[in-house]
């Protein structure tokens, strides 16, 4: 972002999206990180192609969410998916072109795209 245009231009640009970003008790949740971290690596193309996957499925359960930074902008663009009962899944260095797939495989399928996520230490 370089000016208030701009990010009044990025605001109306979301605004038809917006329902989908209301939260939904028990609904399935995918938040993208948005921090200037975020920003600078690519986050805003992600949100938008997870936006336009779930408007053109007709997806209304599930709802996008935006977060800040979350620490690690080493791995941004950085997605959460969040589904209720289930360990969250995050995923990084994520581009619109690998959007797709997510919603795909782990959304509808139910099998997280593992190659994508963020690996930690088990204790």
């Amino acid at each position: 972002m370089k000016s208030v245009a701009e990010l009044e231009a990025l605001r109306q640009e979301a605004l038809p999206h917006v329902a989908m970003r209301h939260e939904v008790h028990d609904a399935l949740h995918v938040v993208v990180g948005m921090g200037t971290c975020g920003i600078a690596a690519g986050a805003r193309p992600v949100m938008l192609k997870f936006l336009e996957e779930f408007s053109s499925r007709n997806m209304d359960h599930v709802t996008v969410a935006i977060s800040g930074c979350a620490g690690m902008c080493e791995y941004e663009p950085i997605v959460e998916v969040n589904d209720p009962g289930k360990d969250k899944v995050t995923y990084v260095h994520v581009t619109p072109e690998m959007v797709p797939r997510i919603v795909e495989e782990h959304i509808i399928g139910g099998h997280p795209v593992e190659a994508w996520q963020l690996k930690t230490a088990k204790a």
